[in-house]
């Protein structure tokens, strides 16, 4: 029926034509009838993989749903749409820059299978408040057409990256006519624990029309005397969005003549989360008056819990993740996992130990207080529950914690009634939130020289 062979730490299972294939992986048969493809699907998975062992029924890893299956269900609907070497159709526009390999590594665009206006699909900024089948149906639906690159000698992949630039330079979607090697991959990852990704392909042809250059990210791509950096911060306080930077960055538009390099798309996004937080914060939040009350902002979306606590101090700034047991990065059974990192008035010299979230987070709230022209000691805080059933991206922290400081917050007179109210909010218990933060601990224990003036 099957054939089960391992290799380096992975297994294949492969399955005949003829049987319901996903039948072999999950138990609810009524589910594997209803995604059955026709033709062969290779799914592959980690050696002693958790999902395999529960296979989609047992809730093993404590979520209320198979995250495994939710994105499969995605993952064949555009597989059944893309069954031949040839696809036509609109790209966001989006790209991606792979980064295994590195420097050299594989990019390419980012194309569904649709023509018309996709440009919801490639635009986290406005993705808060959809639900997480149509936020996986966005990342899924993308076939990343591929080619190989070095990404310090880009030039020599020129057939496909003046296309690639073209789309990542656009304002709008742009029309793509794609010819690959091979159909699209046929095999699925099946694991709860990895972001959704599209089914990918070599490129052997493409063509691009309708392009539209957004002509202020055009202007900075032409200037081969701006620095990569200084055309981040113009773009950004020019309005062009977050992610549109981020896109163009990744694919090396920006900097001087001769040091123009591709950017793998999640080195990208951090890049630009950090370079446009810390150059807002040095030119725009340091220096002004700090807020005059403590104040508490709060948000809640697919499974997570955000509070921002800004004190009446001067800059400085902590994020904090509190992982319930049982969720994506906490398999743990009984403790709650907590991680964060902060820096001081000073910044940072070194990459925060948590992440990119850091990063994200960080730009949300230093754009918040530069539109204000004040400073604040800023703790932001995220709790994760089983409902989160599977990463999405560090885009969901910037863009929740942008629309937690879009909302009314809460005035308090003293940092003790204010973390009363954050208790509030959190099914972990505050004490565990002072414990693992520096800001708490040197607010509520640090004595200050205005105390003897």
């Amino acid at each position: 029926m099957g054939g089960l062979k391992g290799r380096r730490g992975k297994f294949v299972k492969k399955v005949k034509k003829r049987i319901p294939w996903i039948e072999h992986v999950i138990n609810d048969f009524e589910t594997a009838g209803d995604l059955n493809p026709k033709g062969a699907v290779e799914v592959k998975a980690r050696e002693g993989s958790l999902c395999l062992i529960c296979r989609g029924s047992r809730r093993l890893c404590g979520k209320p749903r198979c995250p495994a299956v939710v994105k499969l269900r995605s993952f064949l609907n555009v597989r059944r749409a893309v069954d031949s070497t040839e696809m036509a159709g609109s790209s966001p526009p989006g790209v991606f820059v792979g980064r295994v390999g590195y420097p050299y590594v594989y990019a390419g665009p980012l194309v569904p299978p649709v023509l018309g206006d996709t440009s919801l699909l490639d635009a986290p900024e406005r993705w808060i408040g959809k639900t997480l089948e149509e936020i996986v149906d966005f990342r899924t639906s993308l076939i990343r057409s591929k080619f190989r690159v070095n990404v310090k000698k880009p030039e020599k992949a020129e057939r496909f990256m003046d296309r690639t630039l073209e789309l990542a330079l656009s304002e709008k979607p742009v029309d793509a006519d794609v010819v690959f090697k091979k159909r699209p991959s046929r095999s699925f990852f099946f694991d709860g624990e990895v972001q959704p990704m599209g089914p990918s392909a070599l490129l052997k042809e493409i063509e691009v029309g309708g392009v539209k250059a957004d002509h202020r990210i055009e202007k900075a791509y032409s200037d081969t005397d701006l620095k990569a950096e200084e055309a981040t911060l113009s773009l950004y306080l020019n309005g062009v969005p977050v992610s549109r930077i981020q896109r163009a960055f990744s694919v090396g538009a920006f900097g001087v003549a001769g040091q123009r390099r591709l950017v793998p798309t999640r080195w990208s996004i951090t890049a630009v989360d950090a370079i446009i937080s810390r150059r807002l914060i040095e030119s725009m939040v340091k220096g002004s008056k700090t807020i005059n009350e403590y104040r508490v902002y709060e948000f809640s979306y697919l499974g997570n819990r955000f509070v921002v606590l800004m004190m009446p101090e001067s800059w400085s700034y902590e994020w904090i993740e509190a992982w319930y047991p049982g969720t994506v990065f906490n398999p743990s059974k009984t403790s709650i996992a907590v991680g964060g990192d902060w820096e001081g008035y000073k910044g940072r010299t070194t990459y925060a130990s948590i992440g990119g979230c850091y990063y994200a987070v960080r730009l949300a709230v230093a754009e918040y207080l530069a539109r204000e022209r004040r400073q604040a000691s800023v703790l932001a805080m995220r709790e994760i529950s089983p409902g989160f059933i599977t990463p999405l991206g560090v885009w969901i922290n910037r863009e929740s914690v942008r629309e937690a400081l879009r909302r009314r917050y809460q005035k308090f007179n003293t940092l003790e009634d204010a973390l009363r109210y954050v208790n509030t909010k959190f099914t972990i218990g505050i004490e565990e939130w002072m414990r693992a933060s520096v800001l708490l601990q040197n607010a509520l224990h640090q004595e200050k020289i205005t105390k003897y003036l």
